[in-house]
């Protein structure tokens, strides 16, 4: 166990100095334009102070050119007048607008930030590997219990005498329920299987309310905040429960900010006794401040006792006469009185938080945040964590340190946890993984997708879940027909493959590009990066056609694998593109894919990792199109599967035009 741990902390700081470097590479090698065009940085933009909030300070940064960035509502920024790396001015991204992102500071504000344009550059933050590394070097009990289930070290116990359970959401389908049931039964650990659309977090909703029904107490958990606060929104529907989240008060989305710790604590009927012990500490300070503050050289080598003592004497010595000797003892005098405040402030605070933490039922935070000093010393029942396919096993130890009982959701078909360091690669092995592996008697696969249309459903199933998934009937026939604008429609004069783009009847179409002439993906220079221009015109001639059909622009999504397939189609349409990870746990009427790998050696890089594929191919609710070669994707069983599948069923277009 020593071995594994000593290992886990090894592959952290592998991936901790992956991400630096990648970052400082970055800003030092890139120009702050193509920094921009990666989504990482915003250029020439100018601050607007906007005063506090639950105790950060706003600046909102904006210009009249439009902004268009991959940095997000929680994520950390660097602030700087052109030359990041030399700049320390870091905050958090608090909104984001079409021309203006507001972030929030924790330290004073200089001037230079609200004089001059400034650049802002999307951050590392090390915080969250100092959580990890520190949890694994004081792992408890209850954490190395988790690992040695994995580490088949320990066999858990069978599921106790079930209990019988009132459901609260009675639509729940049986498989739904059949996961509340053995995870609410549980002794040990229980693991929810959940593909897409198939109503996890619903699922985890009735969970959570179940547990607080047989007075537990419950700590919720995921790798993101926005995942969070997707269970804090379905939870929040019900007023009887007692939910706090943890976490930065400016990571938490607007609509839940009043379930905070900081708003609670804010609002607490004891902040009152805190503001009043600092407008004192100010009344004192004043005082204070009209004596002569002991500093070095004033002091001359006396420590207080002796500054003191010779005042109390009426004394001087070592060249300072007896009135500023005395003068200096009423500074420390009075700033003894300050400190003493500031205890009985911070024993305030402390009884504010004990008071909101133990008052909750449920206590909600990212696996990162559920390492922090408020909730150490609380005594959980059960840790619940979603999204566990995509967290680390050092990741998702710190929340299943905190109790015996833990259940895990997830996916493990769909994408892994993001890791940059070729060495830190085993850290995309993750706990869901590895039990389900070991223990398939331990979990439940939720079987009733709610998003795709059946057929949209038939490839993924029978590939990545064995036939075992069903559609339900709400979804079952669902097609264009039902967004389309008919009169819209009725204008176009609509091509072959137009007619099929829209022709109910098939949901999937595969558009076969390998008779184009000059169908070659290409690097840009000074990029790892591919491109494909003959599939980007592609994926964007789709796009028009929809939009032309009155299809709202929010309901069009474009994926591609590559950062440069994607900031190539994004300057050509106004809908959403993004790279799959972009997409992930999220739905669109309709996607289109560009796979963009073309050439004649069958390479298809990253393509192989099939996760992707699955993620990419089950985010459509009723048009599904891959664009690509077939003869550089065939050499991929997986890949051909698909092409043959839609051979099979005339969904296979062959586009022979330049």
């Amino acid at each position: 166990m020593k071995k594994y741990i000593k290992q886990l902390i090894k592959l952290i700081n592998y991936e901790r100095d992956a991400e630096i470097e990648l970052m400082t590479n970055e800003i030092k090698n890139l120009s702050p334009k193509k920094r921009e065009s990666l989504g990482r940085a915003i250029n020439k933009v100018k601050g607007k102070y906007l005063g506090k909030q639950l105790g950060s300070q706003i600046v909102q940064f904006g210009r009249s050119e439009k902004i268009e960035t991959e940095i997000s509502v929680g994520d950390m920024v660097l602030i700087s007048t052109g030359y990041p790396l030399r700049s320390d001015l870091t905050g958090t991204v608090v909104e984001k607008g079409a021309r203006f992102i507001k972030v929030a500071f924790e330290k004073s504000i200089p001037k230079w930030a609200l004089k001059k344009k400034v650049r802002i550059d999307l951050y590392a933050n090390d915080v969250t590997f100092r959580r990890m590394e520190d949890n694994l070097l004081h792992l408890n009990t209850k954490g190395k219990n988790a690992l040695e289930y994995s580490l088949k070290k320990r066999d858990p116990k069978e599921n106790k005498k079930e209990k019988y359970i009132d459901f609260i959401d009675k639509s729940l389908n049986e498989s739904q329920k059949n996961a509340v049931r053995n995870a609410v039964n549980t002794e040990n650990f229980f693991l929810i299987h959940g593909p897409f659309g198939t109503g996890k977090t619903r699922t985890l909703v009735e969970l959570i309310q179940q547990e607080v029904r047989q007075n537990n107490k419950v700590l919720v958990t995921a790798e993101s905040n926005s995942a969070v606060d997707n269970i804090l929104d379905r939870l929040s529907q019900n007023k009887k429960l007692k939910i706090t989240r943890l976490g930065h008060p400016q990571r938490v989305s607007k609509e839940n900010i009043t379930y905070s710790l900081a708003y609670k604590a804010e609002n607490h009927q004891l902040t009152g006794k805190i503001n009043k012990n600092y407008k004192r500490i100010e009344q004192i300070s004043e005082t204070r401040d009209r004596f002569t503050k002991p500093t070095p050289q004033y002091r001359r080598g006396f420590s207080d006792s002796d500054i003191l003592y010779n005042a109390s004497k009426g004394k001087g010595g070592r060249g300072i006469n007896s009135s500023k000797m005395e003068s200096m003892a009423n500074w420390l005098l009075e700033n003894e009185k300050i400190s003493e405040i500031h205890d009985k402030i911070k024993k305030l605070e402390n009884k504010i938080v004990k008071d909101i933490i133990n008052s909750s039922d449920i206590i909600l935070s990212t696996n990162s945040t559920a390492a922090i000093e408020e909730i150490a010393r609380t005594k959980f029942n059960v840790v619940i964590v979603d999204e566990a396919s995509q967290a680390t096993i050092p990741s998702i130890l710190i929340p299943l340190s905190k109790a015996r009982r833990f259940i895990l959701a997830g996916d493990h078909k769909q994408l892994p946890p993001t890791i940059i360091s070729k060495k830190a690669h085993f850290l995309e092995k993750t706990l869901f993984e590895e039990l389900i592996k070991k223990y398939p008697n331990k979990a439940s696969l939720l079987n009733v997708q709610y998003r795709m249309n059946s057929f949209l459903m038939k490839f993924p199933n029978s590939e990545f879940y064995n036939g075992n998934l069903k559609s339900d009937s709400s979804v079952d026939d669902i097609n264009l027909d039902e967004i389309i604008d008919s009169e819209e429609l009725s204008r176009l004069k609509e091509s072959d493959v137009e007619k099929q783009l829209h022709n109910n009847l098939k949901p999937l179409l595969f558009i076969d590009t390998s008779n184009l002439k000059n169908n070659e993906e290409k690097h840009l220079k000074d990029s790892k990066s591919i491109i494909n221009q003959s599939e980007a015109a592609i994926a964007t001639s789709i796009a028009k056609f929809y939009l032309g059909t009155g299809i709202n622009p929010k309901d069009i999504g474009i994926i591609s694998p590559y950062a440069d397939q994607v900031n190539l189609i994004q300057d050509k349409i106004p809908i959403e593109v993004k790279s799959v990870d972009g997409f992930q746990g999220r739905e669109k009427e309709i996607i289109i894919i560009s796979t963009v790998r073309s050439n004649k050696n069958g390479n298809i890089g990253f393509l192989k990792d099939l996760r992707r594929l699955n993620v990419a191919i089950t985010r459509a609710k009723r048009k599904l199109i891959v664009i690509g070669n077939k003869n550089t994707l065939k050499g991929n069983s997986t890949y051909s599967k698909l092409i043959k599948f839609c051979a099979k069923n005339d969904l296979l277009i062959n586009f022979r035009h330049t």
